[in-house]
């Protein structure tokens, strides 16, 4: 099996589309998010260039770990909103290092669709079977050594008889100037990279806010997935409720300000990831919610 990153890019995006745009919910008339990112445990086996774990200054490995506690109020809570998105495990390090791991999809399953990302470095048949058995709909692989990867996770996923459609493998053994087979951001301001493989149409309005939220694994919210250096928290789902969260007053600023390209405040101002490849129809909808309650 041949892949190509541009593809393998392009692919990602559409799935995503059918995930993510096409599903619009709301919650007593509050646009809600239909994109979770969980991170469970802050470590990683691997220090790739293009990542901030390859530098122990701006992100070190402190091996901190989601509570199971707080993945269940997290279903509590959006099993009360009837929540009809995605939550993927991945974050700021490698997920499949949690050894609670299948219990949190476990529980999570039972609510939503559940992905995974992981560089399938812990991947075994033992492994796969047990996130499969936990409910997991997607295991999302990123193949960072070359292309005789391939074979050995589709091997893997085979004698297992895992269906194709629960595993997606993404090649990413490609060198700097090719962006490593990535859509590559400085992750806001963090990271000094030559190849960004952005856009040509690149614009700073950005809808991730619009659509998305970054769990931490201590509760702790933020913006998107591109804020490594952890400057701005939205709230806390601990001590918190995540609709309120999502609808507080700090969140409406940033989305007012991203959806015009104001770029103005901490992290997005020195962000250039290109925030536009989803969640154009969650933004006009915000839109359209605080005018209403202008």
């Amino acid at each position: 099996m041949k892949l190509e990153y541009k593809k393998t890019l392009n692919n990602s995006i559409n799935r995503k589309i059918k995930l993510i745009d096409d599903k619009l919910q709301f919650y007593k008339n509050i646009p809600l998010f239909n994109w979770i990112e969980i991170s469970p445990i802050d470590a990683c086996n691997r220090k790739c260039v293009f990542c901030p774990k390859s530098d122990p200054k701006l992100a070190p490995d402190t091996f901190k770990v989601m509570d199971n506690k707080t993945i269940e109020k997290l279903a509590y809570e959006l099993n009360e909103i009837n929540y009809t998105g995605t939550i993927v495990f991945a974050g700021y390090g490698e997920p499949m290092l949690d050894k609670n791991i299948y219990k949190k999809i476990q529980i999570i399953s039972k609510v939503c669709n559940t992905e995974i990302t992981t560089n399938g470095d812990p991947l075994t048949r033992k492994t796969i079977r047990k996130l499969v058995d936990s409910g997991i709909n997607k295991i999302v692989v990123s193949l960072y050594d070359g292309p005789h990867q391939v074979d050995k996770f589709k091997t893997l996923f085979n004698d297992e008889k895992i269906d194709p459609n629960k595993y997606v493998l993404r090649d990413r053994w490609y060198k700097e100037d090719d962006g490593w087979g990535l859509m590559v951001t400085n992750r806001a301001g963090t990271l000094k990279l030559k190849n960004q493989n952005l856009p040509e149409n690149f614009k700073k309005k950005c809808f991730y806010v619009h659509y998305s939220m970054m769990i931490d694994w201590n509760g702790d919210c933020y913006l998107c997935t591109q804020d490594w250096n952890r400057k701005t928290i939205s709230g806390n789902i601990v001590s918190e409720n995540i609709v309120d969260i999502w609808n507080s007053d700090k969140l409406r600023k940033f989305r007012n300000n991203l959806i015009v390209g104001k770029r103005i405040d901490e992290p997005c101002k020195n962000c250039n990831a290109f925030g536009l490849m989803h969640g154009e129809n969650h933004a006009k909808a915000w839109d359209t919610y605080y005018k209403k309650k202008t």
